[in-house]
């Protein structure tokens, strides 16, 4: 089957090459009939877009710059567009075509097809794709779009292709111009972004008084979406570029139509959706300088996006870059915090941070909260002690129109006291966490300090070890009485933590420097121990201890080598198991067997995969962690089996090329040769007329001409030259 798939794929492949080919000499061939070479380029473009490798393959076999030049020296606008398309095509589809026709002598083309005044609105349509191709995400383009001029093109057709304000796009003509317009904006947009290009940005910079104009005069979504795009890539983290839009008058101009179209938004969805787009450039302007939140204020543009907030279309996207934009707009600007106070804001970020559960959400609210800490501390105070730095005036006025600001006060009061217990409530949790990672730390220097002790001991032998033994054992059960373990491990995530940090296994193999197979069997009871203690902790909750885990029978009498007592491994063991019989003993719970599967207490056998298999399969009881690898070999080991039974002649080590390479070679090891076919004379006019048409390209002649099946390129070499040598023979 995978075979069938192969062939078929290696097919159509095969076929995208030959198509290609005939399609290049068509336009080779086809000078004089300008429609069948549109054709053939629509074709190319199609191919290319259906197969990635076909756009490769065509620049391989020169089919590219063929292309290039004929888009610069046809006579005939439809080929030269048609040309200029399928170059568009090909670059986008493939990163190498791009790089091979980013050159400055195609972009100088480019730059005449638009500034030539008898190229038609299509063909400058045509040609401003193929910039907006060359210079997306290469900063080699942007440089060249630069120097040869042809940024300087693109601005101009921005300031004349539309002509009126009064955008009629029923209108077939206007519609043109419209399509080139928006074209030209979005590549001026990858001019000045993704690389951010600050040269590109500071000439484009020279648009904005034009786009202010079309602001301010078409307020249509069809003008205000590609603007907006344009002023926003351009200003983005250009501080001179941004002190330039102010300047000119670009932020007044944006928060006008934001306002307007914030009073829309009531009545219409597009309205909406539309000024989140103004919003996101408003952004871009005063992010990376707050201070120009100043200008915004005349606007009240913060109590304008606060109502544009509770817009019940907008996505939690579109509703983070409003929050988002509000704490800009009040990170360094009193009149804008106090415009939030008063449109209780406060209020609905503090909802929006306890509702929501989405995280960029909550950060932005409180990135809102946090600016405004200061006002709302002044404002809870008193009136009196609260006032602006320049701006007294202005505070007597709002005061005589409000009369009852008390209810703000008490409103601010009420905001800090729960911010305030917010932070509280955090300080509380880190303090508690601090402890408890105190309270575990030393705790496992006491176990340690016993183990090593215990290990010491017990390398010593004799009665001490086992008086030692005793001792420590009552000094790790005197851990259970203590109240912050029972309370620290009412989590399960705490419960892992406080076994991984408190293992005796570990201590034991750090102090006591074990071989290689010591390291192995830590690393199976450390599990086995996460296994049975969480077994044991969900049984103690649900208040059942039946069927916690399979508990071993102790080993046979019949067994060959035992461990000896003084075994560090053996005896960590039992400190183990007193340690987690010491956390989780309840009258409820049944006391766990300290026996565990053959699998896990066979350390001083020297193991390998085949007698470590045969040992879990002899086990009656065992864990469940090999019983899951036991289960797992049987699986394996059954389906070996099957296929064995399918198929005899199976290979699990691989052999030479020559060996499995069954079809080439006969039973006594002489290699098949080929069946000979003579040339038909129709073959060799064939091999004649491609040599005349395409040279000594054997594998063209080969893929253009109907030859015999089994034919290869090396034949019609073998046979030309043949051919060539005879005195006699003359090509036709």
């Amino acid at each position: 089957m995978q075979t069938s798939m192969e062939s078929e794929d290696t097919k159509k492949i095969q076929e995208m090459k030959t198509d290609l080919n005939l399609l290049l000499e068509c336009l080779k061939y086809q000078m004089d009939n300008a429609f069948s070479q549109k054709e053939a380029l629509v074709t190319i473009h199609s191919i290319c877009q259906q197969n990635s490798n076909a756009s490769l393959y065509f620049r391989e076999i020169g089919g590219l710059m063929f292309v290039k030049n004929l888009a610069k020296s046809s006579e005939h606008s439809m080929v030269k567009e048609a040309a200029l398309y399928t170059l568009g095509a090909v670059a986008e589809q493939n990163v190498y075509c791009q790089q091979t026709l980013c050159t400055s002598e195609l972009f100088e083309d480019l730059t005449w097809f638009l500034s030539n005044n008898d190229s038609n609105t299509n063909l400058k349509r045509m040609s401003v794709y193929v910039i907006l191709v060359l210079v997306s995400n290469n900063r080699t383009g942007q440089t060249l779009v630069r120097e040869t001029g042809c940024i300087s093109v693109l601005s101009q057709l921005f300031k004349t292709v539309l002509s009126k304000y009064e955008l009629n796009l029923s209108d077939g003509n206007v519609f043109q111009s419209y399509q080139l317009w928006s074209s030209v904006c979005s590549t001026l947009c990858v001019c000045v972004n993704n690389p951010q290009n600050d040269e590109n940005q500071m000439l484009c910079s020279s648009l904005f008084p034009h786009a202010n104009d079309w602001l301010i005069n078409c307020m249509k979504p069809e003008i205000i979406r590609p603007i907006c795009s344009f002023i926003g890539l351009t200003l983005a983290n250009n501080t001179y570029v941004q002190k330039y839009f102010i300047s000119v008058g670009g932020l007044d101009v944006l928060s006008q139509v934001l306002v307007q179209l914030e009073s829309d938004s009531h009545k219409t969805l597009s309205s909406a959706k539309l000024a989140v787009v103004v919003t996101k450039t408003v952004d871009a302007c005063i992010a990376d300088n707050p201070t120009f939140g100043v200008v915004l204020s005349k606007y009240h543009i913060v109590s304008k996006l606060l109502a544009l907030l509770l817009h019940e279309s907008l996505d939690s996207g579109e509703k983070f870059s409003i929050i988002l934009t509000v704490g800009h707009c009040t990170e360094d600007c009193e009149e804008n915090q106090y415009d939030l106070f008063k449109s209780n804001g406060l209020p609905l970020m503090i909802q929006v941070l306890t509702e929501s559960q989405n995280e960029e959400l909550n950060k932005a609210a409180t990135f809102v909260l946090h600016n405004c800490k200061k006002i709302t501390e002044k404002l809870s105070l008193s009136l009196g002690e609260y006032s602006f730095d320049e701006n007294e005036e202005q505070l007597k006025d709002v005061h005589m129109k409000e009369k009852n600001l008390e209810d703000y006060w008490k409103k601010a009061k009420e905001i800090l006291h729960r911010i305030e217990q917010l932070e509280r409530e955090g300080n509380e949790e880190r303090v508690q966490r601090e402890k408890y990672k105190d309270y575990v730390s030393s705790m496992n220097i006491n176990i340690q300090n016993t183990l090593k002790h215990l290990h010491a001991d017990s390398s010593g032998g004799g009665p001490k070890a086992e008086d030692k033994d005793k001792s420590q054992s009552t000094k790790l059960q005197s851990y259970k009485s203590h109240e912050v373990m029972s309370k620290a491990c009412t989590n399960d995530d705490q419960m892992k933590t406080l076994l991984k940090s408190a293992n005796p296994v570990n201590a034991c193999y750090r102090e006591s420097g074990q071989n290689k197979t010591l390291c192995k069997a830590n690393s199976s009871c450390n599990q086995n121990l996460r296994e049975e203690t969480t077994f044991e902790k969900k049984n103690f909750v649900s208040q059942s201890s039946d069927h916690i885990f399979k508990h071993p029978t102790p080993i046979a009498k019949n067994t060959k080598q035992q461990l000896p007592v003084t075994d560090p491994f053996t005896l960590c063991s039992d400190i183990i198991n007193k340690e987690v019989i010491g956390f989780l003993a309840s009258d409820n719970c049944s006391k766990i067997l300290k026996y565990r599967c053959s699998g896990c207490i066979a350390v001083g056998k020297s193991l390998n995969s085949r007698n470590f298999s045969k040992l879990l399969h002899s086990c009656p009881y065992q864990c469940d962690r090999h019983k899951v690898i036991v289960e797992a070999e049987d699986k394996y080991k059954s389906g070996l089996r099957k296929s064995l039974i399918c198929n005899k002649k199976i290979l699990l080590t691989p052999r030479r090329r020559r060996q499995l390479n069954n079809e080439s070679t006969t039973p006594g090891g002489i290699k098949k040769r080929r069946i000979r076919k003579n040339f038909t004379e129709e073959e060799v006019n064939y091999l004649f007329n491609g040599v005349k048409k395409m040279g000594n390209h054997w594998n063209l002649i080969l893929w253009s001409f109907p030859f015999q099946q089994g034919r290869k390129a090396v034949d019609l070499a073998h046979k030309y030259h043949k051919l060539t040598k005879r005195p006699k023979c003359v090509a036709p």
